[in-house]
């Protein structure tokens, strides 16, 4: 449900528009001067304000600079029984929505604000959409090993050479690929991506180098191959150790001859590709097993960056931790939480088997079933749901076992369903706790109250009366 805010010294235009408003479903609050208005827009979050301009103790021009200056995308519909072409083209140019004339007409002043809310979300999603693609996350963290890989990044990334990536799963393999790619000459042109380990031994000819219709059962029609797709830009090889050995040799010519030929074709084309792998196996093993093949490893492995497991570099740790944070909270739309030291230190010293990746899931479970600021003890508890929790003493190593609070996690099937019945149960809670009373719930979780509304109806919550 929308939350609008009108701002309005005349009662009757104030009563009037509530009810208009509140009719059509939107949840409205109303205040009859400037300063007051401003404090409620500081406090709540709106989704739209209907402000009129010529008040007593502050000009609604004013207001509105103020407002948008705090919050530049909350859509304003300035009001005025005065109303100019020359009043609407200021209220324009100081970032208004629209501008509607005293009295409002009924019809207009709907399709307005339904117009402004619709163009408020689109802003809120594009920044969402923009943040999520637009730039490659900065590899975080000062440590000498991470030092030494931006260093090799800037030296390297502008020549041709092939980089030959290692390093455990989720520890930032992809992230150096990336940062590769964006500095280097190529960086205008296509990245292709081809995690080698996640397709069928039978489809990955196929995926790299394409085919055509025809050359087998299902090839219904030509397909493009990610070398071709990659031409001019930079081929990004995953999980390189899980290739077929056909297939290793299929790309040892496309890199000894720069061609291609699709499957089930004769023709050769020419592709002009920079290719990038990783790998979290010891290719040298790989070799001496017979699953690697060792003319390509040579060809792959011309620079060589290993990128260290967490635990290798735990004083990067509160920096990494800090950039989820940051990015998590605004991406769920609430204010940003805060790490205790004690709860910074607790994660520094658990045992990170799945690396940045699980650091990062780790986050996300602590924003969602943690208050305000993140304790040591939330650390504790959440740290590895369904079983114990090895959490470094940190003086000398002694590693202490705690159970978590949180068990019989088998039940849930994946992880969304997971979060659901945890908020479900964390708002539940701090309902009961504060007699259900929904403001002072509100306040206390730090969300708006609409959003609580929300919730509360999203899970079926009812207060039990005995």
């Amino acid at each position: 449900m929308a939350k609008l805010l009108i701002i309005d010294d005349e009662r009757a235009i104030r009563s009037t528009l509530r009810e208009i408003l509140e009719y059509e479903n939107y949840e409205v609050d109303d205040v009859d001067n400037g300063p007051d208005g401003l404090d409620l827009i500081k406090k709540k979050k709106y989704d739209l304000v209907l402000c009129d301009i010529k008040m007593n103790r502050m000009d609604g021009m004013e207001v509105l600079e103020q407002a948008l200056a705090y919050s530049p995308d909350l859509p304003f519909i300035m009001i005025s029984g005065h109303g100019t072409v020359e009043t609407a083209v200021e209220a324009s140019k100081k970032g208004a929505f629209d501008f509607i004339s005293k009295p409002p007409d009924l019809n207009r002043l709907l399709i307005t604000v339904r117009n402004a809310l619709d163009r408020g979300s689109l802003v809120t999603e594009t920044k969402v959409l923009k943040r999520r693609v637009s730039k490659t996350r900065d590899i975080l963290g000062n440590s000498e090993s991470i030092q030494k890989i931006k260093e090799t990044i800037e030296r390297v990334a502008p020549t041709e050479a092939r980089v030959l990536i290692t390093g455990a799963n989720g520890s930032g393999k992809e992230l150096v690929a990336r940062w590769l790619h964006e500095k280097s000459n190529r960086a205008d042109s296509p990245l292709i991506e081809v995690n080698c380990a996640a397709i069928p031994s039978e489809l990955i000819e196929s995926e790299l180098f394409g085919h055509e219709k025809g050359s087998f059962t299902s090839a219904v029609k030509q397909r493009i191959g990610k070398f071709e797709l990659a031409n001019g830009g930079t081929l990004f090889l995953d999980e390189i150790g899980d290739m077929s050995l056909s297939a290793q040799a299929k790309v040892l010519r496309a890199l000894q001859e720069h061609k291609i030929s699709r499957v089930g074709g004769e023709k050769e084309l020419e592709v002009n590709v920079r290719v990038l792998a990783a790998t979290n196996k010891d290719l040298l093993k790989e070799i001496e097993a017979g699953n690697f093949r060792m003319d390509l490893y040579h060809r792959l492995n011309v620079i060589n960056i290993h990128v260290p497991h967490l635990t290798e570099r735990v004083e990067d740790i509160p920096e990494i931790a800090s950039s989820f944070l940051d990015d998590i909270c605004k991406g769920y739309g609430m204010p940003v939480k805060t790490i205790s030291d004690d709860a910074m230190s607790a994660l520094q010293s658990l045992p990170w088997t799945g690396n940045v990746r699980e650091l990062h899931n780790m986050i996300e479970r602590l924003i969602i079933l943690s208050d305000k600021t993140i304790t040591e003890q939330d650390v504790i508890a959440f740290a590895n749901p369904g079983g114990g929790t090895n959490i470094g003493t940190g003086n000398g190593g002694n590693v202490q076992t705690r159970k978590s609070t949180l068990t019989n996690f088998d039940q849930f099937s994946n992880f969304q369903e997971y979060k659901d019945h945890a908020e479900k149960e964390y708002i539940k809670f701090k309902l009961e706790k504060n007699n259900w009373n929904v403001s002072k719930t509100a306040d206390d979780i730090d969300i708006q109250r609409s959003h609580l509304y929300s919730k509360i109806e999203k899970f079926g919550l009812k207060r039990v009366t005995e």
